[in-house]
């Protein structure tokens, strides 16, 4: 095999199991800096030795590789220190590091339980959100620092210092590098969902292309191979994968936006709904607690299912927020109850819970509101009032997209349209 077709077989590699490479490294020498240079060093190492494809067990050679150098490190590190205390503590690290040294093969059980060992690690809650969006896309899903930094919006340097910021807390503060306890699973699961959501939902931007979101969707499919059964994680890749089906129908040829109900449905993923679909019952049928991801997952189910806008069922919809609710009390939430609400009792009824919430002021700045409310008073005939909020939506967005189309229906009302 030539050298470009090793690169390209290193790049694949790299594609399937260059997380699973560093979360090993990482347990096997207990630093996150050095588990990353040496999996850097074991596909370089790759990059110019696979010249006849890669070896049997690549992953191994990887680890195996990436394991010895950052033991190589180590030793030049205590090399070139003069205190005797870091002498004997990095010693002793790398005496560690070296003991651990038996082969790694692809049935090794610690090789998954690394992966979500790291995942844990990432998105532990000592750390801040930000971090831990930020540490899992760099680490997880192997982003480079500067993709990462394009997510943000921030300068790339800025991010590299908020990953060293994360991972010295993680040092300092021991966070431990393992799966929680039993008793806590539960809660730090929800802590992992919530910053994968984050991700999927683009939280911070800068991803006009949807890269963060096929990321999201990867990483919880392998999340719920490593906890199967788990309604929440179940719930969660039911709820990305049917969102994300309909991404070829929101905006249309120029660029702008299409609303859901006038979007086209035969242009929706068929395979990501038709494997979305089944997860979404296992999710609502497994045991313990319910997940707000399983009912939000139900209720992407129903549009899925609707081969017209017409055909929704708007009532079953309703109800659905209404549990919803009392699982996830938020304004977001309350909010797409008041819109389904609209859509199910006519514009009027939706108006007033809207207007309800506005009067609490927990969504002062956030855009879907006025937004929601322009479209009910547009519906509703009151003309200056839906002018009005449709200009607050429009201070309040940073969406060029959205931007686009509250000035479409503000000129489609001053020149006294209703559409």
């Amino acid at each position: 095999m030539s050298r470009a077709s090793g690169g390209t077989s290193v790049e694949a590699v790299y594609r399937a199991h260059g997380a699973e490479v560093l979360a090993t490294l990482i347990r096997l020498v207990g630093d996150f800096d050095l588990a990353e240079e040496g999996a850097q060093e074991a596909f370089a190492a790759a990059a110019t030795g696979w010249t006849e494809g890669p070896p049997a067990n690549p992953r191994a050679w990887l680890i195996r590789v990436g394991r010895n150098r950052a033991i190589d490190q180590l030793r030049r590190r205590i090399a070139f220190r003069a205190k005797r205390g870091a002498l004997e503590a990095e010693a002793q690290l790398a005496a560690q590091a070296a003991a651990s040294a038996g082969p790694e093969t692809d049935d090794d059980p610690e090789i998954a339980d690394d992966l979500l060992r790291l995942i844990f690690t990432c998105c532990h809650p000592a750390l801040g959100l930000e971090a831990q969006v930020a540490l899992t896309l760099r680490t997880v899903c192997g982003l480079t620092t500067a993709a990462v930094a394009r997510a943000f919006l921030v300068a790339e340097e800025t991010m590299a210092q908020r990953l060293v910021r994360a991972k010295g807390k993680i040092r300092a503060a021991g966070i431990p590098y393992q799966v929680p306890a039993k008793a806590i699973l539960h809660e730090r699961l929800e802590g992992v969902l919530a910053v994968l959501y984050l991700v999927f939902t683009d939280a911070y931007a800068g991803d006009p292309v949807r890269t963060l979101a096929a990321e999201a969707i990867g990483l919880t499919r392998r999340l719920d191979a490593l906890l199967p059964g788990r309604a929440g994680v179940q719930g969660l890749l039911a709820l990305m994968l049917l969102t994300e089906a309909r991404r070829p129908a929101r905006l249309d040829g120029a660029g702008e936006l299409v609303l859901l109900e006038d979007q086209d449905r035969r242009l929706w993923n068929a395979v990501a709904i038709a494997q979305g679909l089944p997860l979404v019952e296992a999710a609502l049928k497994a045991r313990g607690r319910a997940s707000p991801y399983a009912v939000q997952a139900a209720i992407a189910a129903l549009h899925a299912r609707a081969h017209a806008a017409a055909d929704t069922d708007w009532p079953q919809i309703v109800g659905l927020y209404e549990v919803l609710l009392r699982l996830a009390p938020t304004p977001v939430v309350a909010l797409n109850h008041a819109a389904a609400v609209a859509m199910a009792d006519g514009p009027a009824a939706g108006l007033m819970l809207v207007d309800a919430l506005a009067v609490q002021g927990g969504l002062a700045a956030y855009p879907p509101l006025p937004a929601v409310r322009a479209d009910l008073l547009r519906r509703l005939g009151r003309r200056e009032e839906a002018l009005e909020a449709y200009g607050r939506a429009l201070e309040l967005t940073t969406s060029e997209v959205e931007r686009r189309f509250f000035r479409r229906r503000i000129e489609a009302l001053l020149a006294g349209g209703r559409s």
